[in-house]
């Protein structure tokens, strides 16, 4: 099959072979997929990963020896695949799995493909009214949607997000059916006039106030980002960390504790509840498409997704 092959450098390749499947496993005909910030920093570094890349993606079931009923279901699937043995697991918490592979990230192929494989349980069916378009972004708004699960935000609550790319973006339009006082620090026009269009107040960088929000969301990927962030959040605050980093970053641990500062790490969240909010149209992601390469076209596709101002790049694998 055709597909993007990450081995230090990135390769558009022919000769890939299909996934195969273990028991409870589906292989999905990929559709569309989405570059996340993830994936360029995998191109960057961040992990060890060789092989497929890409994890957000909506296709439909070709074949499901265990579950022959749902041959042709359009779906989008959440990425950690778990060993359902350890003690993480046997917890309840199977994305924290020892042995965990990670669909596009750790030691399972990904979604730039023509074909891709997952456990049918972590592949959820895709209501008709949600179209293709909106449903590739289910796994980053999953994302966004685990910060109220982790986080009480309460209307009127004083709320930053440093960073207004594709993440940052979806953040902002979770956090804002809250009620929350919400500004997003925004550094492209482009960023600014989605944020504009969405009815969420921006600020530049130079009128975010120390110590001035209850709660921080840092969605950068960067060092600068997350040193605003720290000094944004209040004595007594939350600093919630959504970003990956290529590389280690220094910070002033010293004033987090001073402060005591809260600090939460955020990353995979609920895939039913995030259809629920694209079927309803309570959040609408298609504005921040900026472009749809062909498969053919794959590495293209990333280095435009790695321009600065650039949001959700997406790549047709049919």
């Amino acid at each position: 099959m055709k597909a993007l092959w990450l081995d230090g450098n990135l390769s558009l390749r022919d000769d890939v072979p299909v996934p195969s499947l273990q028991h409870g496993d589906a292989l999905v005909r990929v559709r569309i997929a989405g570059v996340c910030a993830t994936d360029l920093q995998l191109l960057r570094g961040y992990g060890t990963f060789r092989g497929v890349p890409g994890h957000e993606f909506v296709g439909e079931i070709a074949s499901a020896p265990d579950a022959p009923e749902r041959l042709g279901e359009r779906v989008v699937g959440e990425i950690n695949i778990a060993c359902g043995r350890c003690a993480q697991c046997r917890a309840g918490r199977p994305g924290h799995c020892a042995r965990r592979q990670v669909l596009g990230i750790r030691a399972h192929n990904g979604a730039f493909a023509e074909y891709l494989s997952l456990p049918l349980a972590n592949l959820h069916a895709v209501p008709a009214a949600i179209a293709d378009r909106a449903a590739v972004f289910a796994e980053p708004l999953a994302a966004a949607l685990q910060i109220p699960q982790q986080v009480a935000i309460r209307p009127g609550q004083r709320t930053l997000v440093v960073g207004a790319g594709r993440l940052g973006q979806l953040i902002a339009r979770v956090l804002r059916l809250s009620g929350c006082d919400l500004a997003v620090v925004a550094r492209h026009p482009r960023q600014r006039d989605l944020l504009t269009q969405a009815g969420i107040r921006w600020v530049g960088e130079d009128r975010v106030q120390q110590n001035g929000a209850d709660l921080v969301v840092e969605a950068t990927g960067s060092p600068s980002g997350f040193a605003m962030a720290q000094r944004a959040v209040r004595p007594c605050g939350v600093l919630l960390l959504k970003s990956t980093y290529a590389g280690r970053i220094e910070a002033d641990l010293s004033s987090l504790v001073v402060d005591e500062v809260t600090v939460i790490g955020s990353r995979c969240g609920p895939f039913a509840a995030t259809l629920r909010l694209l079927e309803q149209g309570l959040v609408d992601p298609t504005p921040l498409i900026d472009a749809c390469l062909p498969l053919s076209q794959g590495p293209a596709a990333l280095r435009r997704a790695a321009e600065p101002g650039v949001m959700k790049v997406l790549i047709d694998c049919r």
